[in-house]
């Protein structure tokens, strides 16, 4: 009799952590704007914005595409598709300082 109770409940998430979420969203964008209010520059600036961005990402896609509550399956169909992505944006970041490397380098030496 127990087992068909459980079968029959159905879970809800309660708004309380909808509100966090959104808190916690609304700091982080908040965190972001100081990043231009303070007038970070270089490397400290793009990272704390990509840290930024990826964090409030993470968020929307854990509670609001309910990644969070979802089976395992569903969410790697998601994220490694992403990861990937990621990954080959890397190596063509790498690919482009080698590219520019070599054109700079047989633009001065005229090769």
């Amino acid at each position: 009799m127990e087992e068909t109770q459980n079968k029959d409940q159905t879970s809800t998430q309660k708004i309380g952590i909808y509100l966090w979420i959104w808190g916690l969203l609304f700091v982080l964008s908040f965190f972001s704007y100081m990043v231009d209010w303070f007038a970070f520059q270089g490397l400290l600036r793009w990272s704390l914005i990509l840290i930024f961005m990826f964090l409030k990402a993470g968020l929307i896609m854990a509670f609001f595409m309910h990644l969070f509550w979802e089976r395992y399956a569903l969410v790697n169909v998601l994220l490694w598709p992403m990861t990937a992505i990621a990954c080959f944006i890397g190596l063509m970041a790498a690919e482009a300082k080698y590219t520019v490397f070599t054109r700079l380098l047989y633009f001065i030496t005229g090769g």
